[in-house]
């Protein structure tokens, strides 16, 4: 049976798809040029403490003025102190850092509705992605410092929480300000998640509440008594992996 041939015709254009494969391996480069851009820029913050919260938090309020005063506490120890560099809660971080004696870092996000960097920053990186973003906070944070906020700050704490949970960073301070804020969550997850069986319940000790800012500070240096701030070169090996 004779099967007659389709002719294929050819677009001098290329195809969508062909364009759009293209246009997505081009996107391949633009990933890895702002992971090592970033990665040259901020490697010598170390060691760093990033501070996550609300963007809604007001100047008179009490959670932008605790946040500035845990981050001036922190720069003043000599913690590089990383935020997302915009307003609220990482304005205050940005903003106690700032007129301490440790560099104070943003990293800053392109959105639909344009961010604006906030004025304290003495480093300042901006991102087109947000996963590149998500893996410089982790990857060159000390310890973490949760104050109050919303979905993208729940989304922070659970991604931090799940990392190290399935040991992709190592153990570090992951410390939530603001106890009477965080309570109910604490609550759901020791007697709903942890009851349940859908966490241990050791992973709740991953998480400490500290509200007073040499707490802070002190719980950080206490977590590193007996070793360096430096990742080992197995941990430094698994963050690679990220």
């Amino acid at each position: 049976m004779n099967m007659k041939k389709i002719p294929q015709v050819v677009d001098p254009a290329g195809s969508k798809e062909t364009q759009s494969s293209a246009r997505e391996s081009w996107r391949m480069f633009e990933i890895m040029s702002e992971f090592v851009q970033a990665t040259e820029r901020l490697s010598p913050i170390h060691p760093a403490v990033t501070i996550f919260g609300s963007a809604r938090s007001e100047p008179d309020t009490a959670n932008y003025i605790l946040t500035e005063e845990i981050a001036r506490k922190l720069s003043d120890a000599g913690f590089s102190v990383v935020s997302g560099g915009g307003p609220g809660v990482m304005e205050a971080a940005n903003k106690g850092a700032y007129f301490g004696k440790s560099p104070s870092v943003g990293l800053n996000i392109q959105l639909p509705h344009e961010q604006h960097a906030n004025p304290y920053q003495d480093v300042s990186q901006t991102f087109r992605h947000f996963f590149a973003r998500k893996v410089m906070f982790v990857r060159f944070a000390t310890a973490y410092v949760i104050m109050p906020g919303g979905f993208g700050t729940l989304d922070e704490l659970m991604e931090v929480l799940t990392l190290v949970q399935t040991g992709k960073i190592r153990r570090i301070p992951i410390i939530l300000v603001q106890k009477s804020y965080w309570d109910g969550l604490l609550e759901w997850l020791k007697h709903t998640m942890a009851h349940q069986g859908m966490i241990n319940s050791e992973d709740l000790d991953l998480i400490e509440v500290i509200d007073d800012p040499d707490e802070v500070v002190n719980a950080i240096f206490s977590h590193y008594e007996t070793r360096t701030f430096t990742p080992s070169t197995k941990e430094q090996e698994i963050l690679l992996s990220l």
